[in-house]
């Protein structure tokens, strides 16, 4: 008999877990249901689509012939509205019933809102979609300044954008360095000086108190809760996602700031499963609960969760993502979860040259390169290998490290 799959949300995660099960299973019933209004794209390259790097066309990654060719029913511009999980069957807006065997959760978040005055109006801009990197663009390019708000992977692109366009910009974080969980200031004023050189100035200990508009309704100031005014007629605000657990809030879908999955991508009831940006997942490396929004990681979930909503087991999601910031003259690359652990070690080799791991119970956890990404793949190897290596830290602070360099100590120290 043949079985039906219904996928909410055709991002990453969702179009790769469509892809799977049909490549798996040619005869499934396959059906994908998104609330945007094109297929899948890819998120990496909006940012240099913002920029004005680069044409919309490059960015798309399936059209809607590419899910026609496969046998995949798309309904785009299609908001799910309702899961009833004891009748196996969703419902959306327009009143349509779709009957499943599994479902996935692909429904990733939306841009957390300021809770300041006039966080609405005209000119403030939260950046994840397609459609959103279009206003953004459009709006850059006839601003005259700016101003930015989170300090996170996210709030940089922000600063890229406004530098490569031209705007000088007020990037207005709450500590005293950006991404302050992950970086030391000795990493984080390699950033500083880069965006400094891009017309982005970083204005710590800040925030914004509220936002000024005028007569039209269009901001033309922030001001900070030190009292200081900085004129914006452009805003760029990156704080962090509310998951949109709405649709499995009246269900008995287990939620913790996200839905909770297990190592198989499968939530608590056997017929469900979860991928994404909205996942609590077993992290087996971590050996705890993680939530992760790589590109890479949520590819890997959607592929995961496919394979064991066709066999269940048969697929563990055993992943050290990695995030990388290609704005500067000088690479940057983020890896595991850098902002956890309970020990961490660092190192600066020059003006633009730094590193950091994180290690919980002596093993790597997660980490930042900038400047010399050569060693990401020692450090991912041993992360992924639970290696303990609390007892040799400065050997993995030396310049050119390799896996080599533990084994050549360890052999010495026999």
């Amino acid at each position: 008999m043949t079985e039906s799959f219904v996928i909410i949300g055709d991002g990453v995660a969702g179009s790769s877990a469509a892809e799977t099960l049909r490549e798996e299973e040619p005869d499934a019933d396959i059906t994908v249901l998104t609330d945007e209004g094109e297929a899948l794209y890819n998120r990496i390259l909006i940012k240099e689509f913002a920029k004005g790097k680069l044409p919309e066309a490059p960015i798309s990654i399936h059209d809607e012939g590419w899910y026609e060719e496969r046998d995949i029913d798309l309904r785009l511009d299609t908001l799910v509205v309702d899961l009833r999980t004891d009748a196996h069957e969703v419902e959306t807006h327009e009143g349509e019933v779709f009957e499943y065997d599994k479902l996935l959760l692909a429904i990733g978040g939306t841009p957390q809102q300021l809770p300041v005055g006039n966080s609405d109006a005209d000119g403030v801009h939260h950046f994840w979609t397609f459609q959103d990197a279009r206003g953004i663009k459009e709006a850059v390019e006839g601003a005259e300044n700016g101003v930015i708000v989170g300090a996170g992977l996210l709030g940089i692109d922000f600063a890229a954008i406004c530098g490569a366009q031209g705007v000088e910009a007020n990037y207005l974080m709450r500590g005293e360095c950006w991404w302050r969980y992950a970086l030391s200031k000795d990493g984080a004023e390699i950033m500083h000086e880069a965006m400094r050189e891009r017309g982005v100035e970083p204005v710590f200990d800040s925030g914004v108190d509220r936002f000024e508009t005028d007569d039209d309704g269009h901001i033309e100031a922030a001001v900070d809760p030190n009292g200081e005014r900085y004129p914006a007629d452009f805003a760029g605000v990156a704080i962090g996602l509310n998951f949109n657990t709405e649709l499995v809030e009246d269900t008995p879908i287990e939620i913790d700031d996200g839905i909770v999955v297990d190592e198989y991508m499968r939530t608590n009831l056997e017929d469900v499963y979860a991928a994404g940006d909205i996942t609590q997942f077993h992290d087996v490396i971590l050996g705890e609960r993680a939530q992760n929004g790589a590109w890479g990681s949520a590819k890997e979930q959607g592929t995961v969760a496919a394979r064991n909503m066709l066999e269940y087991g048969s697929e563990g999601f055993r992943w050290v993502s990695s995030y990388s910031i290609t704005h500067f003259d000088f690479p940057f690359l983020s890896f595991g979860h850098p902002t956890l652990g309970d020990d961490e070690i660092e190192r600066k080799f020059g003006e633009d040259e730094w590193r950091r791991l994180a290690l919980k119970d002596g093993k790597i956890v997660g980490g930042v390169l900038i400047g010399n990404l050569a060693p990401q793949s020692a450090y991912k190897q041993l992360m992924r290998e639970q290696v303990d290596v609390g007892a040799q830290k400065e050997t993995l602070m030396k310049e050119g490290f390799s896996v080599e360099d533990l084994e050549q100590e360890a052999a010495a120290g026999e």
